[in-house]
This record gives structure tokens, sequence and C-alpha cells, in this order.
């Protein structure tokens, strides 16, 4: 699976998040978007015996998920529509909700799910504007060469700044915490953060693309990342990641 080629980096960020989390023993938490379940696995293994359940639209990541995970709970499920049916102690998502548009609604909608003193927590990429390789995507796909192909609204990351979280959860949250954090990740080649975006940023483009265009796609946005990530001495490319992370208890 192309999201699991860097694991490790990315589980990095879900954990940073999950031993930041101030609660003792949650007896029922809810991982939304937890793709093939390594996030559900790391709250297992912070609390082993809490009932967690994980959610995702995609019907590969949860076959993926019940297939390593068996013993956990799976729900086939867009996140803007799922309801709990019972109170929860955490609502926690990593790296998902960039996906899903109205914020504004949703997370407030979040916090009402929550039993007294639970907690919604989140960490989504922050670098939507600002990342030089998510920028060429947008430039590439703006080209002479592929404006016509592509439809007029490619599926976009929402993630807005700490300040619009703040004024957002402030009034419904007994305490709040918010921070960003930019991870730089030491990889081998340019190629490698070709490979990184295939699974995320670049999914909404290459996936309304035919073979022979993707593979055209591909080649010219590895050759944009070459001129843009310039090598380390030894050849080694760093790519920086900032990540906003927010926790609101109720």
């Amino acid at each position: 699976m192309q999201y699991l080629k860097f694991a490790d980096e990315r589980s990095r960020p879900c954990r940073d998040l999950i031993y930041r989390i101030m609660l003792d023993s949650p007896q029922r938490i809810v991982d939304l978007g937890c793709g093939p379940g390594n996030s559900t696995a790391d709250l297992a293994g912070r609390w082993p015996d809490a009932e967690i359940t994980g959610l995702d639209y995609s019907t590969e990541m949860i076959t993926a998920a019940r297939n390593t995970y068996p013993r956990q709970e799976w729900i086939h499920v867009d996140i803007s529509s799922w309801k709990a049916l019972v109170p929860v102690d955490l609502i926690f998502s990593n790296a998902a909700l960039q996906w899903v548009d109205h914020h504004a609604d949703l997370l407030p909608k979040l916090m009402h799910m929550l039993k007294a003193g639970g907690a919604l927590a989140i960490q989504m990429p922050a670098n939507y504007h600002t990342a030089p390789a998510q920028k060429l995507i947008r430039d590439l796909a703006a080209d002479i060469r592929w404006h016509k192909i592509f439809p007029s609204v490619i599926r976009k990351w929402h993630c807005h700044e700490p300040e619009f979280y703040y004024d957002l959860l402030s009034r419904i949250a007994t305490k709040l915490d918010l921070w960003t954090s930019e991870y730089i990740h030491i990889l081998n080649r340019h190629e490698d953060i070709v490979e990184w975006y295939k699974g995320t940023g670049l999914r909404p483009y290459l996936d309304v693309l035919s073979t022979s265009e993707r593979a055209d796609f591909i080649a010219a946005y590895q050759d944009l990342i070459a001129r843009n990530y310039p090598p380390q001495a030894d050849g080694r490319i760093l790519f920086p990641f900032r990540r906003l992370f927010l926790i609101a208890y109720r």
C-alpha cells in the first residue's frame, strides 16, 4: 500500500499527539480516518483496555485494517456523516481531517459527542499553502499541458491556522492545547518526495489520469522537485513538513 511506504515518518506525529493527551483511562475511543489501522494500534498501545473503533471512508483502508488487526472494530463511513451512538471519551484523528471540509461545523459537532471530561485530538498536515512540494503539484496541474485534463474542482486539503481553531473551540472547551511542529524528514533521493505524495497530495490528480498520462505527470513533477529541493553534501534530501496539533477537552 502506497501510504505505508513511509510508515515510520507518518507514525511519529501520531504518537506525539497520543502521548500529549491528558486522559488516564478512556473507555471508548474512536479513530476518525483510521487508514490501515496504524494509528488505532498506537492508541491501543497506550490504552490497551479501551474499546477502540476505527472509521474510514476507504474500503481499501478498512479491509487492510481488518486483516491486520482483526480484534478491533472497523467501520466504513464518511467522517462528515458519522454520529456517535453514545458519548465517547476520546475522538482521535491523525492526518485525516484535512480531507474533510467545513471544520467550523464539524469540530463543534464532534465536541458534543464527547463525554464530560473527554477529548478531541487532531493532527493535520499544515503545509498546503507553504510547502514547495504542495505548490508544485498545483502549478504543474495549471500548466497548459495539463489544465484541460483536470476537472474544475480538485479535492483540496482543508487546514486552517491555529487562530481559527482557537476561536472556534475556546468557547466550548474547558481546556485547549494547540501547537504546530515542522518535521525535517531525511530522504535518500528526490524520488522519495514523489513517492510520499503519491499516497496523499498527488492522489486527487493521479486518480483522473490515464496510465500514460499518470507516468508523464509524475515524471514532470519529479523534475520540479529536483529543482526545488537541493541535496545536502552527502546527497540526501531534507524534506520539511509542517503539521498542526489540537487537543480540546470538553
